[in-house]
């Protein structure tokens, strides 16, 4: 309510005090100045913005210990370009809404406005451990023993003894030499692009790889390529060009690509970097802990481990879901990442309970290989059953298994359809995926049994033939 100093910016200013004050202030106050003025109380203040010079006027209503600011001339033309474009997403029928859940994250799910649980086919979960207890318990006692959060970035009082032993038990599982933590892994393929590569340097990228590579790939000063998804003919083509030119060369791609589940050919990839001495980066977001034999991603389904020079992945899917990034890789490229990478610098350490709850998912996955060979089972279930049934399944043998209706409100109206027979999925339409390919993205889940999975295929086909997408 009081006020005891003003400060405006070159412009006289008259103020409504209270009527206990029985006066009228006039103030002519120089930039940066601040003059000291009685106690009074405010009614209305109006002035010249001291942010746009030349503005129009600003009005500020101050109302007990509340101040309402009137809707600025700059604005107003701002609001007006941003509701013109959600009303063009509205008219496309690709507006998201966000369906609320009131239960934790597993096989069976509680949403909002529905009385019933419901099974869930459209999350990251691949190995159902978001909401395993002995991952919940390890957090608990992390909230315990180190506490909610550390208020630091790690360089400075932010690194604890659970975040370095995260760190190795990555590098082991990954048989690399080295890790760091981010607070996501878009953080982490954010930072690692800048530092490693100079304008003498070379990029070649995967057209569908995932937003946060694209940025990544933003914000250095490489030469920058982008090859066809997953072309092996465009991509030597576009090395030979950059060998001329670059001191050095990198190849970027998902392991996995996440909208169409189809797995990059690392074989080959790697087969041209040795050819034409590049590095290899991948992203193993969608295949860390689930894909390959054992789940050490899509080096083990191809057999080609340790041929990889750089592999970023993240703890919010797989290992048990609640957040963080990382890099692994050779123990020099680490300690650069450490020193000169901005999203490591200047954002602040893993809450304790995140880490510890990566860390017990960790040690279930070295302990043994079951789950993901249970993800596996479950997938190549569904996708015979489902292609029987005359649905298009698009992606290779992995658990993302994308549903292709074509039409983006077609994707829409068959997501509510599935909800209504218990099955909660997403569709997926421009601009997440290409015009024209709109989907169902179904995930298939170690916490699925047999039984679930035949169930979502039951509800799949009872929609599909109300919508006509299959006979």
């Amino acid at each position: 309510h009081t006020l005891t100093a003003v400060c405006i910016p070159e412009r006289p200013v008259r103020c409504s005090v209270g009527q206990s004050t029985k006066q009228l202030l006039r103030c002519l106050l120089s930039r940066q100045c601040v003059s000291k003025l009685p106690p009074f109380k405010i009614r209305s203040i109006s002035m010249l913005s001291a942010v746009v010079k030349q503005g129009a006027l600003t009005t500020t209503q101050v109302v007990g210990r509340h101040a309402v600011r009137r809707v600025s001339s700059g604005w107003a033309a701002t609001q007006a370009l941003l509701q013109e474009q959600l009303a063009d997403i509205r008219e496309a029928g690709t507006y998201k809404t966000e369906r609320v859940l009131t239960s934790r994250q597993a096989a069976l799910v509680h949403v909002a406005g529905w009385d019933r649980p419901v099974l869930n086919l459209c999350a990251n979960n691949y190995l159902g451990l978001s909401s395993h207890p002995d991952v919940i318990e390890a957090g608990k006692m992390a909230l315990d023993t180190h506490g909610a959060g550390l208020s630091s970035v790690r360089f400075i009082c932010g690194t604890q003894d659970i975040h370095k032993e995260l760190e190795q038990k990555i590098a082991r599982f990954h048989n690399r030499e080295d890790a760091i933590l981010y607070a996501s892994c878009f953080d982490a393929n954010a930072g690692i692009f800048e530092v490693l590569l100079s304008p003498e340097d070379a990029v070649l990228s995967d057209e569908l790889n995932h937003a946060s590579i694209i940025d990544g790939i933003r914000l250095c000063k490489a030469q920058k390529y982008r090859y066809k998804h997953r072309d092996m003919n465009d991509l030597e083509e576009k090395l030979r060009d950059a060998v001329g030119k670059s001191r050095q060369r990198l190849i970027a791609t998902d392991g996995v690509f996440s909208m169409d589940g189809n797995v990059a050919p690392l074989r080959d990839i790697c087969d041209l970097a040795d050819r034409y001495d590049a590095m290899v980066f991948v992203d193993e977001c969608h295949a860390t802990g689930f894909f390959g034999s054992s789940g050490r991603g899509t080096e083990e389904h191809f057999g080609i481990s340790g041929r990889v020079d750089i592999i970023n992945s993240t703890l919010g899917k797989a290992l048990g879901g609640a957040a963080g990034g990382y890099t692994t890789g050779r123990r020099d490229l680490v300690d650069l990442l450490r020193q000169r990478s901005r999203p490591y610098l200047f954002s602040n350490s893993l809450p304790p309970p995140v880490v510890a709850c990566a860390s017990k998912v960790l040690d279930i996955l070295l302990a043994s290989p079951k789950l993901a060979q249970q993800v596996a089972s479950l997938t190549k279930h569904f996708r015979l059953r489902m292609t029987s049934a005359g649905f298009t399944i698009s992606g290779d043998d992995h658990p993302i298994c994308p549903v292709m209706l074509g039409d983006a409100r077609l994707a829409a109206d068959f997501a509510d359809g599935m909800l209504e027979q218990g099955v909660y999925v997403i569709g997926f339409s421009y601009p997440v995926v290409p015009k024209g390919k709109a989907r169902i993205r179904v995930q298939i889940s170690a916490a699925h049994s047999m039984e679930d999975i035949d169930r979502t295929v039951d509800a799949f086909i009872t929609v599909g033939k109300k919508f006509g997408v299959v006979p």
